[in-house]
């Protein structure tokens, strides 16, 4: 694939998933390299002493030559500006968890790459360099996932980042923080010696560069955006599929019905079960039934809410992948002699709160697929399918408890659907006294994402079973021209005698496949924040 510049301004929440879970290698635009340059040299500059303020006194610059936080009224030293670069690095390489997933760590120092190579945050290009030399490697940083608030953005994460970039070549003692590479977890150092890359000497600012960004909330939010976007699409299948085993009314879909009430997530999530079900011969044949219950009916309402809402998480998290996130940031074209400003572009609140939406949204999409399951296992409200969908002869082998396993997955993200962003705990002496909590929400957000994937999986598992009951009643009948690719793909890519919890894994492994299938067969469906024509 070819390369894939950074410059600050163009990443897309596409490039970053394929960069951080594939091959793409990336490279520095020349105008970033120039603009970090610029910015550089002024910081090196203030650092000298050479910006004088109105008492003929070296101006103070924060983080350049003041401490951090609540002490940045406290003057460093000259001679000191260096090593409070690497302490910053070391006192908040303070996370604790589990790690963060592969993907997630190596999005995030995507991020802050192309968060310095917009030139405003007065750094070394040197810095980008280096990170780019990670990605390009297949390095995935070891990030804990716990223990930023995200504001002053994801400080702690972004610091054990830090130690890979920079410890003291010649202290055997240093810490130096830890990678994956090539399968295997293993130091900063040995990493360094493996790339043939000596560590970086952290200069003026430099510090707070790589640690001041909300970039480990925006990979976790982002990934799961795009995740969520694809579940999404799988679950107009699986509901598709649900509704012709159900016997369902299509009516409900009609395009003149949902121009009456033209939310485009509802009309995109009409069409597509339209299209789907193009041909059935299993839909609208249940005599005097003119409507469904809510869960097949709503569809559109409830997935079409959830389209709306990935597409406004989705525009909100582009602009934060091409944001400069960290404090202050030097404004060079600013009429002022002082280009430093101190502000609080690394506060996380953007990004936590289009996560916590997403929970709601994502958490929708499961809610829906559960209740549609529900009545695909229960003879009384499927259009007399066996109960359980358990195959004839071989009692107690039906899918009940696969939709306990779904009831409770809907719980689960319920109870992590609180908005993370709502809450905050002052830090560093109050000087941090509103914070966005953002990596929790973001975070939590992900989970919701994990757990939707398998409730959508269940509920295609029971979809195409039941389906399969149909065609036994009525053979020769036809299938609607998605379900019917959903149906031929699904039977071909599924093994037989797995026991439940198998079955769900092997069935969110092939959701992918799933898509391009029906896509082959009906055309391209709907993208979350497409509109039919």
């Amino acid at each position: 694939m070819p390369d894939f510049i950074l410059d600050g301004y163009n990443l897309s929440l596409r490039e970053l998933v394929s960069i951080s879970r594939g091959n793409q290698k990336i490279s520095i635009s020349e105008k970033s390299i120039a603009e970090m340059n610029r910015s550089h040299a002024w910081v090196e500059r203030a650092a000298k002493g050479e910006f004088l303020d109105s008492d003929g006194e070296p101006r103070a610059v924060y983080g350049v030559n003041t401490g951090f936080g609540s002490l940045a009224r406290v003057r460093i030293p000259q001679e000191k500006i260096e090593a409070l670069s690497r302490n910053l690095i070391r006192s908040h390489a303070a996370g604790v968890g589990e790690p963060a997933p592969k993907d997630v760590a190596r999005a995030m120092a995507l991020l802050r790459a192309n968060a310095l190579a917009k030139g405003s945050s007065g750094c070394r290009p040197l810095l980008v360099e280096r990170l780019v030399d990670f990605i390009n490697a297949g390095v995935a940083p070891v990030v804990p996932s716990q223990g930023s608030c995200g504001s002053s953005g994801d400080l702690a994460p972004l610091a054990h980042l830090g130690l890979l970039l920079s410890f003291g070549e010649d202290d055997p003692e240093a810490e130096t923080g830890e990678a994956y590479f090539n399968g295997e977890r293993i130091s900063g150092r040995e990493l360094s010696k493996r790339l043939g890359r000596s560590p970086v000497v952290l200069g003026p600012k430099e510090g707070l560069a790589l640690t001041n960004g909300a970039q480990l909330s925006t990979a976790y939010a982002a990934i799961a955006c795009f995740d969520a976007s694809r579940i999404l699409k799988c679950a107009e299948i699986a509901a598709a599929v649900s509704i012709e085993a159900l016997l369902g009314v299509t009516r409900a879909f009609h395009p003149m019905v949902h121009a009456l009430r033209p939310y485009a997530g509802a009309r995109a999530t009409a069409a597509n079960l339209l299209v789907m079900l193009e041909g059935s011969e299993l839909v609208n044949t249940v005599k005097g039934k003119v409507q469904d219950a809510y869960s097949l009916r709503c569809t559109p309402q409830v997935f079409g809410s959830a389209r709306d809402a990935l597409a406004h998480v989705e525009d909100q998290l582009v602009v934060e992948l091409n944001a400069v996130t960290d404090n202050p940031v030097f404004c060079l074209e600013a009429d002022t002699e002082d280009k430093a400003f101190s502000a609080g572009l690394f506060h996380g609140e953007h990004v936590g709160m289009v996560a916590d939406y997403m929970k709601i949204a994502v958490s929708e999409i499961a809610s829906l697929s559960e209740r549609r399951l529900y009545r695909l296992v229960t003879t009384k409200l499927s259009a007399n399918l066996p109960s359980s969908l358990a195959v004839s002869g071989r009692s107690g082998l039906g899918l009940f408890g696969l939709q306990t396993t779904a009831a409770a997955l809907v719980s689960e993200n319920k109870a992590l659907g609180w908005p993370s962003s709502m809450d905050s705990i002052p830090t560093c002496e109050d000087q941090e006294d509103h914070v966005a909590m953002s990596t929790t929400a973001a975070r939590r957000a992900a989970d919701v994402v994990a757990n939707t994937k398998k409730v959508v999986a269940i509920e295609l598992v029971a979809g195409l079973r039941a389906l399969r009951f149909r065609l036994e009643e009525r053979p020769g009948i036809k299938l609607g021209a998605g379900t019917s690719a959903a149906v031929d793909y699904l039977k071909a890519n599924t093994s037989k005698n797995l026991v439940p919890s198998e079955a769900v894994e092997e069935m969110t492994n092939i959701m992918e496949g799933l898509i391009e299938s029906v896509e082959y067969e009906v055309g391209p469906l709907l993208n979350v924040g497409e509109v039919p024509q």
